[in-house]
């Protein structure tokens, strides 16, 4: 039985950090409803435009997501993490600024995402780095599935919060709840004591450093196909995130209140995965949980644009929650095993070049699913990217994952070894 090695200080460190991660993630859910519905019902936006905004919101990691992990290697993460935190909040007031002065535009909206979408990958790649520094090996799956929960509770509480608000104040005057969310993670992490976090020794040039990282990754039995098994599913995201609000507005007439509980759902899912995955793992093993979870996500999918009238809102709340109940144990299962079996000096690489590949694919989805439903219709689009969807467990289903009942923890790239044969 491992026994934890968690200090009085990591544990200090540790909450302040959730504290202020908590705090964002649940500004960020409401605006995740406030910001669609600025765009649908102030801008009255188009599918594509919607996939414009969607497609805005994660193109920094197609832009800097290789160099993120070794830029971030190079600069004190408390101050990175506080830097970006403000970064986001003055993005986001400039929206209700804009709209008071009555110059509010689509081309506004898309250079917020733009902006906060660069600052996402810097902070998120510092936050990565700083959880294994202040949090024992044994005790990181327990911590990432803590994480996710709390994301869980905050994509529950946020986006039904944010629907609410959007019925009483307004979709425009609602983000300024998530400009505050990320002043007060700011003033929280810089509280916290510095993380050591010394500059690489060696002189290596960044080119070299990012491809170092990418060797890591590419070459290594699992965590390659796991990279791309990621990448299949956030495509599929990144086409819903355009077409969700717009299909619940005018496909199946959800008013405002509505459509945030409706995608609250996914925070249902998300939570009850972040619940499961940790005894699941033990019980059933990693490995397996991460096969598990890229199949459950499909069903999901494939329910969410089912049906009319009530009997639509229904669907798609259940898909909502099947499909981020798979999603988060196959990412919670992944996210952990790169921060174990990963050496420390390659851990931002890492993880920067599987976000860069497996974020980078959110875009194109928007993109992707917006012109297509212009082109199909929005509730056809939501059923192509359902078939997509069919991707993620063939990856690794072709893979060594196949054969592995737990995901090995060594640092270097090994065979896959086949499980004994588990008790019944």
């Amino acid at each position: 039985m491992h026994t934890t090695t968690e200090r009085p200080t990591d544990r200090r460190m540790f909450w302040t950090y959730w504290s202020a991660s908590a705090t964002s993630s649940l500004g960020t859910a409401v605006t995740s409803i406030a910001l669609p519905l600025t765009a649908v019902l102030v801008l009255h936006a188009t599918p594509f435009q919607m996939g414009l905004i969607a497609a805005a919101s994660f193109v920094a990691w197609l832009v800097i997501g290789l160099p993120s992990g070794a830029i971030v290697q190079r600069l004190p993460l408390r101050g990175t993490q506080v830097a970006m935190d403000l970064t986001r909040a003055a993005a986001i007031a400039s929206v209700p600024l804009g709209w008071w002065l009555d110059v509010l535009t689509l081309g506004q909206l898309i250079a917020v995402a733009l902006v906060i979408s660069f600052a996402d990958v810097v902070f998120d790649v510092a936050n990565f780095t700083f959880l294994p520094r202040v949090v024992p090996k044994e005790a990181l799956q327990a911590r990432n599935s803590l994480m996710s929960g709390t994301h869980a509770a905050s994509q529950l509480g946020g986006p039904s919060v944010g629907g609410v608000a959007v019925q009483l104040l307004g979709a425009v005057p609602t983000l300024l709840l998530d400009a505050v969310s990320y002043v007060a993670s700011a003033l929280l992490l810089r509280s916290l004591p510095a993380v050591p976090h010394e500059p690489p020794a060696d002189t290596a040039s960044v080119r070299e450093r990012i491809r170092q990282g990418w060797a890591f990754v590419s070459r290594h039995p699992i965590m390659g196909p796991c990279m791309w098994d990621a990448t299949a599913a956030n495509f599929v995201c990144g086409g819903q995130m355009a077409l969700f609000a717009i299909y619940l507005v005018r496909e199946i007439d959800a008013p405002a209140g509505l459509v945030g509980f409706l995608l609250a759902a996914e925070g249902v899912g998300s939570l009850v995965g972040a619940a499961l995955v940790t005894p699941l793992v033990r019980r059933f093993g990693s490995a397996r949980m991460c096969l598990a979870g890229s199949a459950v996500s499909v069903l999901g999918a494939f329910v969410i644009p089912l049906g009319t009238g009530v009997p639509a809102y229904v669907a798609f709340a259940l898909g909502n929650v099947v499909f981020a109940l798979g999603v988060v144990v196959l990412s919670t299962t992944t996210r952990t095993y790169r921060q174990v079996a990963t050496p420390p000096d390659l851990l931002s690489r890492v993880m920067a070049t599987v976000r860069f590949v497996s974020w980078g694919a959110i875009p194109f989805g928007g993109l992707a699913a917006g012109l297509l439903g212009e082109w199909i219709g929005v509730r056809e689009a939501l059923f192509v990217l359902a078939a997509l969807t069919v991707l993620s467990p063939l990856i690794l289903l072709a893979s060594p994952v196949r054969h592995l009942r737990d995901f090995p923890e060594d640092a270097e790239p090994v065979r896959a070894r086949r499980p004994a044969r588990s008790p019944a």
